[in-house]
């Protein structure tokens, strides 16, 4: 569940530097985006993308290790 859930933990630090006024790159994306600064939005999503998949495929690789039907073929 910790792949799925790094989306949301992602997308809830827009929300949260945006309205506690944290500097972060939540608030950097969304400054970005009111400027129209459209070469840091595709950063910031390539960004984010690339951590995801990185949990993804090291939830995988864990998932494999845990239940021992699972095996790398």
């Amino acid at each position: 569940m910790f792949g799925l859930d790094l989306a949301g933990v992602l997308a809830g630090s827009f929300i949260t530097e945006t309205i506690f006024n944290l500097p972060g790159i939540g608030q950097y994306a969304v400054t970005s985006i009111f400027r129209n600064d459209f070469p840091s939005v595709m950063g910031v999503t390539i960004f984010g993308a690339f951590f995801i998949a990185i949990a993804n495929l090291c939830v995988d690789i864990a998932y494999a290790y845990v239940d021992p039907r699972v095996r790398f073929a």
